[in-house]
């Protein structure tokens, strides 16, 4: 199973809550290109997960612009201060269900955990905002990272 993990794009400051905060312009222009790398490179998702943040639904629904997503779930656990554990759980038992690629759209720091979670001979990366980690994801949540790509 192939498992992209996505920090959400740019957002502004100027929001009542952290929750609340939503995409700039640029952040928004970071989310389509991204989805337009992810079209290129022939990727189509059967599942989305993504955060209950504004800014990361803003995120997906840029990509969905350039890239198919069959499913879409938001995930409460997908937070910045998130267990990573429990999602790399929930990855670990997608493949019965048919699920051959996974998109996951989060926040910083917990992205980075995530990674290090399902790859753990990999440390924590930083990733800027629109990075997207692939992982190659073996039965026994043995993960492999396959590439990084940060957004131009």
């Amino acid at each position: 199973m192939k498992v992209c993990v996505m920090r959400h794009g740019e957002a502004g400051f100027s929001a009542l809550s952290d929750s609340s905060r939503s995409l700039t312009a640029f952040g928004i222009s970071q989310s389509k290109q991204a989805g337009q790398w992810l079209k290129q490179l022939g990727f189509h998702f059967d599942l989305g997960l993504v955060s209950p943040y504004l800014r990361a639904q803003q995120t997906l629904t840029e990509l969905l612009t350039q890239v198919s997503v069959s499913q879409i779930e938001t995930n409460n656990l997908l937070v910045p201060g998130g267990n990573p554990s429990k999602i790399a759980n929930l990855l670990a038992m997608l493949p019965s269900s048919g699920i051959e690629n996974v998109i996951v759209v989060s926040h910083l720091p917990f992205v980075g955990y995530l990674v290090n979670e399902l790859c753990p001979e990999v440390s924590a990366p930083m990733f800027a905002t629109a990075a997207i980690a692939c992982i190659d994801l073996s039965h026994d949540v043995a993960g492999r990272l396959e590439w990084f790509h940060q957004a131009e």
